[in-house]
């Protein structure tokens, strides 16, 4: 029976990780236009994108049959680079014509192709000089999904601001600081400045954009403990 308990524990574990939350895609045909995800509730998190051509009909209005039928046509980093600009934030917002610069099919009319979800988890903005805070219930412990020090637009912490310091919105800088000071901890303080993340782009106003969710606090020795458990009742049942 306690065999059958841990097994049981364990398959309802698997089955709560795997469970999938609804996708949605967003396709943006080549050109001076904007693709454009967002998530009400909870942040960004990419599943697949493609930038090129995978069929001869997705944004093939108005175009010559020559440039929509090269149908194997995608850029190899577009899948990192969508995930690096926009897995853990709640809008993320940039243009095709970004790629143009790398084109994996001259000739052919491309678009951008992103499917995505949106993982629950706390967002967070903190402006530059200003203090960070995370924070979980009692008996629950941080774990920081994304953390992000610098500027991705012209809106946010803009307020009297010269348009100088808020012009630079391609001012990218992921950080391992916040997960390695704030993961497995019921709360943390961490400070927006170039002093802890160093500066990306001097002479703009930056600001510390976190994604966290906040869960059990599992010891290892009990983690440990449940697959020992486990094992040994694969044993006994093959014995």
């Amino acid at each position: 029976m306690l065999c059958f308990s841990i097994t049981l524990l364990l398959a309802a574990t698997c089955l709560l990780a795997s469970a999938g939350v609804p996708t949605e895609t967003v396709t943006t045909c080549e050109g001076n236009h904007v693709h454009r995800l967002s998530c009400d509730i909870g942040v960004i998190s990419v599943e697949t994108a493609l930038y090129g051509r995978a069929d001869s009909v997705t944004c093939s209005e108005g175009q010559p049959s020559y440039k929509t039928s090269t149908t194997d046509c995608s850029l190899t980093d577009t899948l990192a680079l969508l995930k690096r600009r926009c897995d853990g934030k709640r809008l993320c917002e940039l243009s095709p014509n970004g790629f143009g610069a790398s084109d994996p099919c001259r000739g052919t009319y491309k678009y951008l192709q992103t499917k995505y979800n949106c993982f629950p988890a706390t967002h967070q903005v903190t402006c530059e000089h200003s203090l960070a805070h995370l924070h979980c219930d009692e008996g629950l412990v941080i774990n920081v999904y994304s953390a992000d020090y610098g500027r991705h637009d012209q809106t946010t912490c803009s307020y009297q601001r010269s348009p100088s310091k808020i012009r630079n919105t391609d001012c990218a800088h992921p950080t391992s600081h916040v997960s390695e000071s704030c993961t497995g901890k019921n709360s943390c303080i961490v400070k927006a400045s170039n002093s802890v993340f160093g500066d990306p782009c001097a002479g703009t106003y930056k600001y510390l954009e976190v994604a966290y969710t906040c869960e059990l606090e599992v010891p290892l020795l009990a983690v440990a403990t449940v697959w020992l458990h486990l094992a040994f009742c694969t044993a006994a049942t093959r014995g």
